[in-house]
């Protein structure tokens, strides 16, 4: 019989996201650096920010496939080695297509982590699935305010781009060592016959949250993933913006439990879209210190977004197993990798349009800031209409909904 610690388990998960974070925020730090070393344009820099998010679906629709086969230890050998390959490829990087390659690899090892880890967790935490998997998720803002303070330290210190990438590895080589001293459960709790998931992904209601994932995704990362290039000359300091954000997100999931209970997850996920489209707008029209207001607020909206429509698929929709939440997670990453050089694009023009009408390059590139954040307002709207309309039916969805354990339930 295995002897399974589930603790040590949900730990190493949770540093392997906070690697997964890390190669968020640091990449956002270092933007500016890699297009000035490299004479890096703003779509392009897109294009390079859309491989992490390629590569995170792709490992995700792989991993989900493939998770009741090999199930979580492979996953996450996969994860592992390619995070190391990415990481050191980064560091080893001379332009554009290197960029794109090394990129590629660590949003496949970011994807790998979620496939793994998302079905194990919901699987050994059966009675608490949605406050477990945001206790999990804890990690992605928390390790995001770890590497932007470390990203703006060392960006400070002067420390150039491959260091800050370097200090990757260690968390790295940390999960890795507490990963494979580990044994992994088998699974008991979730469905792993292969063609039942599949055969679930037809339900209406998987394709709706699908849909509404690619907008919650973007809403999300959207406005995090530019944070330096939009905010660069706004008075306020992208870094410090960006670690607040993410510090108040993790607070948020960590005691994410009672209010998935008062309000279960579809009125959070209401909740959120309104409030993230407050923010957004907000953003796009503050000035000076308002903006960390503004910031305030975009961080309790997007808190619950990933975690809990992780969790809804988990709990409304068992019957597609890992394959559901893996796909749903994919869908996200995805449609932010398709929409990372159209944000890249929408700066350009903006500011090519700001420079054309006589007004500084500083003051440019602050009015495409505040009018590329205007047009992402739309993403959070559209989610809120259409998260409005399932409100509508929540009683109805509650007759399929996996019976849930008290808040209080299996917290690590």
């Amino acid at each position: 019989m295995k002897n399974v610690n589930k603790n040590q388990l949900f730990l190493a998960a949770c540093i392997s996201l906070v690697v997964t974070s890390m190669t968020f925020a640091i990449r956002a730090g270092i933007l500016t650096q890699l297009g000035l070393e490299f004479g890096i344009s703003n779509q392009q820099l897109g294009w390079i920010n859309s491989m992490a998010f390629l590569g995170f679906p792709l490992a995700m629709i792989l991993g989900g496939l493939l998770y009741n086969k090999v199930g979580a230890r492979k996953l996450m050998v996969a994860a592992f080695v390619c995070h190391l390959l990415g990481l050191v490829l980064t560091i080893m990087a001379g332009g554009f297509w290197t960029l794109i390659i090394s990129t590629f690899f660590i949003g496949f090892a970011n994807g790998s982590v979620e496939a793994a880890c998302n079905p194990m967790i919901a699987d050994m935490y059966t009675k608490n699935r949605t406050a477990m998997l945001n206790k999990f998720h804890v990690w992605f803002p928390g390790g995001i305010v770890i590497g932007s303070l470390i990203s703006k330290f060392m960006t400070d210190f002067g420390m150039g781009w491959q260091l800050q990438i370097g200090v990757m590895l260690i968390p790295t080589l940390i999960y890795g060592y507490m990963f494979f001293k580990q044994e992994f459960p088998e699974s008991e709790h979730i469905e792993t016959d292969t063609a039942k998931n599949i055969k679930s992904l037809a339900d209406p209601l998987f394709i709706f949250i699908l849909a509404c994932m690619t907008l919650t995704a973007i809403s999300e990362f959207g406005p995090q993933q530019w944070v330096e290039r939009i905010l660069g000359n706004s008075g306020a300091s992208p870094m410090l913006v960006l670690a607040m954000v993410t510090g108040i997100m993790a607070i948020g999931r960590y005691f994410a439990g009672p209010i998935v209970h008062r309000l279960n997850p579809i009125g959070v996920l209401l909740l959120s879209a309104i409030i993230t489209t407050a923010a957004v707008y907000s953003m796009s029209i503050a000035e000076g210190s308002m903006i960390y207001l503004a910031a305030v607020l975009f961080a309790l909206g997007v808190c619950y977004f990933w975690p809990t429509m992780i969790g809804f698929t988990s709990e409304y929709l068992p019957k597609t197993g890992a394959l559901g939440m893996s796909l749903v997670g994919g869908a996200g990453m995805f449609a932010t990798s398709i929409w990372q050089p159209v944000i890249g694009t929408w700066l350009d023009d903006a500011k090519e349009a700001a420079v054309a009408s006589g007004i500084t390059e500083q003051v440019a590139e602050l009015t495409a800031g505040k009018a590329t954040l205007g047009k992402m307002m739309f993403f959070p709207l559209a989610v809120a209409v259409l998260f409005a309309l399932l409100f509508l039916f929540r009683k109805k969805l509650e007759e399929r909904r996996v019976p849930q354990g008290h808040v209080s339930e299996e917290i690590v």
